[in-house]
C-alpha cells in the first residue's frame, strides 16, 4: 500500500513544460476545469500524475533538490538524452552506469525542474 502512485510537476509556464513532456516522452496532458487552480492531469504508460501552475518562484540553481525526483525508465537513454536537450532541458547529471542494473542520469526541464531516465541494463558498468 505505501507505493508512490502519483506524482505532480510545478511550472511557472505549463503550456512549454507540457510541450517539453509531450515531446521527449509522448506524454497526454487534459486540463481539469472543476478545480479553482491551473491544473493539467497527465497521462503516461506508468503512474499517471498533474502538472499545475507554480504558486511560488522558481528555487534557484545550484542548491539541490527540495522534492522527491522521479525518474523514467526509457528503452534507450542516448536517444532520450538526445531528445531531452533538442526540447529545451539541460543536464544536471551525465549518464552514469549503476552497475549490473541501468544506466542513469539527471536533467532539467525548461523550468528547472530536475528527472531522471534510466535504461535497464544487466551489463552496464
Amino acid at each position: 500500500m505505501n507505493t508512490i502512485a502519483y506524482f505532480e510537476i510545478q511550472s511557472s509556464d505549463p503550456a512549454r513544460d507540457m510541450a517539453f513532456y509531450r515531446a521527449v516522452f509522448g506524454w497526454e496532458f487534459i486540463r481539469e476545469t472543476h478545480l479553482p487552480i491551473e491544473y493539467h492531469r497527465i497521462g503516461t504508460m506508468g503512474i499517471h500524475g498533474g502538472m499545475l501552475k507554480r504558486p511560488a518562484n522558481i528555487p534557484p540553481l545550484e542548491c539541490g533538490t527540495n522534492a522527491f525526483t522521479c525518474s523514467i525508465q526509457v528503452m534507450n537513454f542516448d536517444n532520450v538524452a538526445t531528445k531531452v536537450t533538442a526540447n529545451g532541458g539541460r543536464v544536471a547529471m551525465p549518464k552514469f552506469a549503476v552497475p549490473g542494473r541501468c544506466w542513469q542520469g539527471y536533467f532539467l526541464d525548461p523550468d528547472n525542474n530536475v528527472f531522471g531516465i534510466f535504461q535497464p541494463d544487466d551489463e552496464a558498468h
